[in-house]
């Protein structure tokens, strides 16, 4: 199939995961992180078929540039975030402006700078969360910006059709290196599933949006049936 798999935040997480999931299946793979150093490290580990490259998408105007040297891509997966606590009480402006510039202005950058390059039947698919329907007390802006994703979702998937554009929104995956350890009896207690969703199925989902030509302008929650 020609052109990559370009993954933005695949240096770690699960952004890694499916970087890894498509370089064992040979597809050349492009992976970004805020560091080149990391970035190149991280490739270096996943195989030959994956390139790394540097970028910080709380800097959209730099976004194009930092991506020229990406050819065709097939799939994009935009999967960078920061964790973030603020509360309207104490609200850290700074670190909301970051974090809203980081999700909603540099995903749309990335698909700007790239959409001249999507080849075939290309999909991009965007990574938000159920802190828009769950918030927690600091989850302010975490959860204004994942229901952001679901505009963009509505707005890509008929600016840039017939390229499909979908969204997925974990819930809490219980053995990703962010919860390994905690204690989550209470929100196992609450799944239909009896358990919490894997990074292994998280990536599966994601395929699937990528992948499933009849899947467009979906958003996807994989959550173990979370009530």
């Amino acid at each position: 199939m020609a052109g990559s798999v370009l993954i933005v935040g695949g240096t770690a997480g699960i952004g890694r995961e499916i970087a890894a999931h498509y370089a064992a299946r040979g597809r050349d793979v492009v992976i970004t992180g805020r560091d080149a150093t990391r970035s190149a490290k991280v490739a270096a580990e996943l195989g030959p078929s994956v390139a790394g490259v540097a970028l910080d998408l709380t800097d959209p105007r730099a976004v194009a540039g930092n991506l020229d040297a990406v050819g065709p891509v097939s799939h994009v997966v935009l999967a960078a975030i920061d964790r973030d606590s603020n509360t309207v009480g104490d609200y850290d402006i700074e670190a909301a402006l970051r974090l809203v510039t980081l999700k909603l202005v540099g995903y749309t950058a990335v698909v700007q700078a790239v959409r001249g390059r999507l080849t075939g039947a290309g999909s991009i698919l965007l990574y938000g969360g159920m802190a828009r329907l769950r918030p927690y007390p600091g989850s302010t802006t975490v959860s204004a910006i994942n229901a952001g994703v679901l505009g963009m979702v509505r707005t890509l998937s008929c600016e840039l059709a017939p390229t499909r554009v979908n969204s997925i929104h974990p819930g809490i995956v219980g053995d990703s290196p962010f919860w390994t350890g905690k204690s989550l009896d209470a929100v196992v207690a609450n799944t239909l599933t009896g358990r919490l969703a894997t990074m292994t199925e998280v990536v599966n989902a994601s395929v699937f949006l990528l992948e499933n030509g009849g899947v467009n302008g979906v958003d996807l929650v994989v959550d173990g049936g979370w009530r």
